[in-house]
């Protein structure tokens, strides 16, 4: 399956929410979040690694609202963006990069708000590192929304999309793989074949781990623990 060939499944809601909500999604990543919510092996908490304006927390909401599970989805974002120079301008712009960042967390808040609202996740302002290091102790934690929640334990689903360099793709498998519970789910998004991105490394080296399956290649790779 090539990355101009994949199952589509949005639907007016997923359509009329990418006009609104900033993002960078492939399509196809629709139809992987919709397969691992639908066979989530318990009430283990979604995990999503990388989440800048909102528009992949939204979906995953919206696909755990329409299979009516009640899982947690818990989230993690430092908003500190791959070649972002902070106290510089964006281009010949006037925009400096620092404003862009708190522009973009803002408009992560205020579209969780608006189209999650009913049930919203909680979203950690922490790196993956930091997110996994709290998880690992069962901390207690105040997400962005400014509630309480507490980390740890068993992982359902974890959606990785947070820095694509090697080294930081594969200390997040790492990580969510000592907590995915037999029969959960991880989707690496930027993962399609002939993208130059390193988390297709990390991906090579699932596959042939032997721990996983391969689920679906949409065109961004979908694996379930055995």
């Amino acid at each position: 399956m090539s990355r101009a060939d994949f199952i589509d499944i949005s639907d007016a809601f997923t359509q009329w929410l990418g006009f609104a909500n900033a993002g960078m999604l492939n399509r196809g990543n629709l139809y992987c979040f919709d397969r691992a919510i639908a066979n989530l092996p318990g009430d283990a908490p979604v995990v999503e690694i990388g989440s800048f304006a909102g528009l992949s927390t939204n979906l995953l909401v919206y696909y755990l609202r329409r299979h009516g599970r009640s899982n947690r989805l818990i989230t993690c974002d430092r908003w500190e963006f791959e070649g972002a120079r902070p106290g510089e301008r964006i281009g010949e712009s006037p925009v400096k990069f620092d404003a862009y960042r708190a522009f973009v967390r803002d408009s992560f808040l205020r579209n969780v708000r608006f189209f999650s609202g009913d049930r919203l996740p909680h979203t950690l302002e922490m790196s993956s590192d930091e997110f996994f290091a709290a998880w690992r102790e069962q901390a207690r934690a105040t997400d962005v929304f400014g509630r309480m929640v507490t980390l740890g334990g068993p992982i359902g689903f974890c959606y990785i999309d947070g820095n694509h360099s090697y080294a930081c793709a594969r200390r997040d498998f790492e990580n969510a793989d000592a907590f995915l519970e037999p029969g959960g789910f991880i989707l690496f998004d930027d993962s399609a074949d002939g993208t130059a991105w390193e988390v297709c490394r990390v991906v090579a080296e699932v596959a042939a781990d032997g721990r996983y399956e391969l689920v679906t290649r949409n065109p961004n790779y979908l694996f379930r623990k055995r």
